[in-house]
């Protein structure tokens, strides 16, 4: 595999000798909330909170913040990534495996990376990358031709190249990385492919894999008696949107997609284990500790690889340990993180296939849950009521924030045969001719899962969260506009047209006494800051 390598801007050589170096501890990342000025991981923190202790931006001078610089990448494709920012460097990705490292105080580029792919890669859901994990000197990247290679953060290079899976039967990587002690962890996508779906962990010095966990359980493991036959052999449940961790419990927490195919459970009758579920790993050897599901046998293509959020509350009387989980089937889940144990569900949008999830955790199912070769709409739609996009706690104001898409669909089962690496879905899907998606931000109570606030939009969107100390959200919509709302009230304070649908989540970070607020939009990385 050839790789191209671009060292761009020899005038910064003064940047690119040693600052530019990623240094990241593992310390460094459990204790991120102590250096707010750095964005160091996918999700913010361990947590997956993409909450901010900065506050220079707040509710009284948002209305001031204006573009301090725009870097285009001149890429086509959905941009999706989540910068880091180490020590003054923003590294990112781009569409088809792309890599940046740019001056963060005025986005020049240092360097760039760009891997040469093949031309033909089964890939369901755009050619994109979802960012860098970094640990030490070294950054991570997940590629679409299913390798995870190892960059030197200063220059660029490449450091290792590993093969996890064969491209050419569906499997590819559209995650970022997370980087947990030693280990790099990832997850596989392809769920439409008919893959087997797995979550990785591999050394972040060699390159060696240390451990994998299987999605799907095969023969004689726990949970392959859900699936008919020989079904799990091609059982889908990828793993496709950066998981989250706690470092006392030593536990990675990792949401799977659906089962495959996608739509059609006369393929696959029985519950479908470990499919939209999230698994809690051991992050030394990757065994399970547990696992919770959310949608038994889906045949609505509901992916639970939303992100599964941390959060430490007190729940009747007591300090608990507990995972917030806004799923795409339509339901606000509340689990102890520790066990597993189901605790709460509450739907937070429109939803016509279940009553209510019972006191077992499991759905109580509506007729429009039922296959029809005659078409069902089923709210909500394929897309769900929230997808990858990235959610946001607030440890200020205790609200969990979220994207909301209000959208069904009519679902038609089309049973199909599997052949590796073609589209493995068994029905289709339409928008039905009296329906006008649209969406919303809304502010949730993790204890309650009750709708505190909402902030409706026009159409449904696509784009993750960002939450500060400086009583403030974050977020886009798909008519381009990035927008900051009062945490507490949902009030709109501020809004810049980017031109392009927002695809991606908010960063925050601070350089010499100044916060920016960083999204992408189109090509284009836009960075924010107060103007006087």
């Amino acid at each position: 595999m050839k790789l191209r390598f671009f060292l761009l801007a020899a005038s910064l050589a003064a940047l690119v000798s040693g600052s530019a170096r990623a240094q990241v501890a593992y310390d460094q990342i459990v204790h991120s909330s102590r250096q707010p000025e750095n964005w160091v991981t996918y999700g913010g923190d361990y947590s997956g909170s993409r909450y901010s202790q900065l506050q220079q931006v707040n509710t009284t001078n948002v209305s001031r913040l204006a573009p301090a610089w725009v870097f285009q990448t001149q890429l086509a494709g959905k941009f999706e990534t989540t910068p880091l920012v180490i020590n003054g460097i923003m590294y990112f990705t781009g569409p088809d495996d792309h890599g940046y490292a740019l001056d963060a105080r005025t986005g020049r580029a240092i360097w760039r990376y760009e891997r040469n792919l093949p031309a033909k890669i089964p890939a369901c859901c755009g050619r994109v990358n979802r960012g860098f994990a970094a640990l030490g000197d070294l950054l991570f990247m997940a590629t679409l031709d299913a390798h995870v290679v190892a960059l030197d953060a200063k220059t660029g290079n490449l450091v290792w190249d590993v093969e996890a899976a064969d491209y050419k039967l569906g499997y590819t990587f559209t995650v970022a990385p997370l980087a947990v002690k030693d280990k790099v962890i990832v997850g596989i996508s392809g769920g439409e492919y008919g893959i087997r779906g797995f979550i990785d962990a591999y050394d972040a010095a060699t390159g060696k894999r240390a451990w994998r966990f299987y999605t799907v359980p095969g023969p004689h493991e726990a949970g392959n008696e859900t699936w008919a036959g020989d079904s799990w052999s091609r059982g889908g449940a990828p793993a496709w949107v950066t998981g989250t961790f706690d470092p006392n419990l030593n536990l990675i927490y990792w949401g799977t997609g659906n089962p495959a195919p996608s739509d059609d459970v006369s393929e696959r009758a029985g519950d479908n284990l470990y499919s939209n579920s999230v698994v809690a790993l051991d992050a030394d050897t990757g065994k399970l500790k547990w696992h919770f599901q959310f949608t038994p046998a889906d045949a609505h293509d509901w992916d639970a690889t939303e992100v599964p959020v941390l959060v430490d509350l007190n729940l009747d009387g007591r300090a608990r340990k507990l995972l917030a989980f806004a799923n795409r089937n339509g339901f606000f889940y509340l689990l102890d993180r520790a066990t597993g144990k189901f605790l709460l569900a509450k739907p937070y949008s429109r939803v016509t296939w279940a009553s209510e999830v019972g006191p077992d955790g499991r759905p109580r199912l509506l007729p429009a849950a039922a296959e029809s070769k005659d078409g069902t709409v089923v709210c909500p739609a394929a897309a769900g009521a929230t997808n990858w996009m990235s959610p946001s706690f607030s440890t200020q104001t205790g609200l969990l924030y979220v994207s909301v898409r209000e959208q069904c669909d009519l679902f038609v089962g089309i049973p199909q045969a599997f052949h590796p690496g073609h589209p493995y879905i068994g029905s289709v899907y339409f928008k039905p001719a009296d329906e006008r998606p649209w969406g919303a931000l809304r502010a949730l109570d993790p204890l309650t899962g009750q709708i505190k606030w909402e902030f409706k939009y026009v159409s449904a969107p696509w784009a993750g969260v960002l939450s500060t100390a400086g009583g403030l959200v974050f977020s886009g919509d798909m008519e381009g506009y990035f927008i900051a709302f009062d945490a507490r009230l949902g009030k709109e304070l501020w809004h810049f047209g980017t031109g392009a649908p927002v695809y991606t989540s908010p960063i925050t970070y601070a350089l010499d006494s100044k916060q920016y607020i960083v999204i992408t939009s189109g090509g284009a990385l836009f960075n924010f800051a107060l103007v006087q």
